[in-house]
């Protein structure tokens, strides 16, 4: 899953902190920050581990096209984010546009806690106005293609929109399925984590 994912998962702001910013954080350099934030880190390498390896997931990179290779986990993340944010209705009463204003809020709040790599990514993230751009094919395209970017051309990732548009119903419905039984998973690994 991608940024809208992770946060939405969360459920309380360190939580969220934590999970936006693990990809950047390895290993155990973590260690230092406050616990909340640390435990939304690990919250969300226990996403990605249980995305990683579930077969609706699997079966969404079979739908892609080969040429992206060890990418297709990535650009699955980010499609599923559009399927989230166009029907974030259905998992939250907060507007798209009010819960992404919000969170940019609590991460500029924050700023000086997030990793450098992070801080250099949110005023990009903030402009363009992500979370909220997700919900579209165009918003869509527009992260793919910085993120072909950022690869130097390598990862193709710019293409996927057409893989998108070719197989949407199937993608939207592989996102529905799994987010159900994301959600279920999440829920009951911060149950554990509290008691």
């Amino acid at each position: 899953m991608n940024f809208l994912a992770h946060l939405y998962l969360a459920k309380n702001l360190q939580g969220q902190i934590g999970n936006f910013i693990a990809d950047a954080v390895k290993g155990k350099q973590y260690l230092h920050l406050p616990l909340g934030i640390q435990k939304g880190i690990i919250h969300h390498r226990a996403i990605d581990t249980y995305t990683d390896q579930h077969p609706i997931v699997r079966r969404s990179k079979q739908r892609l096209d080969p040429k992206y290779g060890h990418f297709k986990g990535i650009i699955i993340d980010i499609l599923y984010d559009h399927f989230l944010a166009k029907n974030w209705s259905k998992y939250s009463a907060i507007s798209l546009n009010r819960y992404s204003q919000n969170h940019y809020q609590l991460l500029d709040d924050n700023f000086e806690i997030l990793p450098k790599q992070t801080q250099h990514l949110l005023p990009y993230m903030k402009e363009q106005n992500w979370l909220y751009n997700y919900r579209t094919i165009e918003g869509i395209s527009k992260i793919l293609w910085g993120m072909n970017k950022r690869t130097r051309g390598i990862s193709q990732m710019d293409l996927a929109k057409e893989d998108l548009k070719k197989n949407y119903g199937e993608f939207e419905e592989d996102f529905t399925l799994f987010f159900e039984e994301l959600i279920e998973f999440s829920d009951r690994f911060l149950k554990n984590e509290q008691a």
